[in-house]
């Protein structure tokens, strides 16, 4: 080709336009990227309304809010970076004079042919939108869905995304999940199976646990973390080899576990000290 030919076509005027077009284009779309979802963001978290901070037996925590704060903040404004990128390339096409009536046609029909092949994307992305509603549950929360238990790493509109105990990760489509548990919410109980061979012992190793419940309730450790202190319940099996105490208490979110830790560690102490045998092999 003749590159002299080629030059004698370019007009000049018209190559400074098109630059001149496109560099608007690149400066709005970079302000837009990062103003706009800063004040969708500014709109989430006035739109929620922030929980007392002594609130433990409500619906929401201080912690149950910043959570979902986080995440709604992350998906909207996921959702507004794809809105920018998508009207900066109409707008690219735009200043070439691309004619997108014909594209746009093309795309109706071949959407409505990928829409029926896509129910099962159309019914994650409506799960999706009703968890983050209905605040089932939000990023960091430890969760039992569709058969998986761990902690919620990613929220989006078409997954939810799990970490494990054991570092497993879980990736279940929104659609898959019929039943939600959510086991941080708010509070949770402690529940801690103490058995105790000698039947007779049955009253010294109920004191014991009780002054261990209103120990660890006034340890600074965990002044607020234990919402309730544990006591014996009941007895809850009586079987040759001895008795089993039910001991029952109180924790805030995600605190159950070592909660309950605590009170098998104190009470193996406080047992052996006072020669109460636990029994068991």
């Amino acid at each position: 080709m003749d590159l002299d030919a080629v030059i004698a076509r370019i007009d000049p005027p018209e190559v400074a336009r098109l630059l001149f077009w496109l560099a608007v284009i690149l400066v709005l779309t970079a302000v837009a990227l990062r103003v706009i979802p800063q004040l969708v963001g500014g709109l989430v978290d006035r739109a929620l309304t922030r929980p007392a901070a002594n609130d433990t037996q409500g619906e929401l925590s201080v912690l149950e809010f910043e959570k979902r704060r986080r995440t709604l903040r992350a998906l909207t404004g996921n959702g507004i970076r794809v809105i920018v990128v998508v009207v900066a390339v109409v707008a690219v096409l735009g200043v070439f004079d691309i004619d997108l009536g014909p594209a746009i046609a093309g795309l109706g029909l071949a959407g409505l042919a990928i829409g029926l092949g896509l129910q099962g994307l159309v019914k994650d992305v409506v799960a999706g939108a009703f968890i983050l509603i209905e605040n089932q549950y939000a990023k960091g929360d430890i969760v039992t869905i569709a058969g998986a238990t761990g902690s919620v790493e990613e929220l989006g509109l078409r997954r939810t995304r799990l970490r494990d105990f054991d570092g497993t990760v879980h990736v279940v489509p929104n659609g898959l999940i019929g039943v939600a548990s959510n086991l941080t919410r708010v509070w949770a109980r402690v529940v801690v199976d103490v058995p105790v061979a000698d039947p007779a012992r049955i009253e010294d190793a109920s004191r014991l646990i009780d002054d261990i419940g209103r120990q660890m309730a006034a340890d600074p450790a965990w002044r607020g973390r234990l919402l309730a202190p544990p006591k014996v319940d009941r007895v809850k099996t009586l079987s040759s080899t001895g008795v089993t105490l039910k001991v029952v208490g109180m924790a805030a979110a995600g605190e159950r576990w070592s909660a309950a830790g605590e009170v098998r560690r104190r009470v193996a102490e406080a047992f052996a000290a006072a020669d109460i045998d636990l029994g068991g092999p």
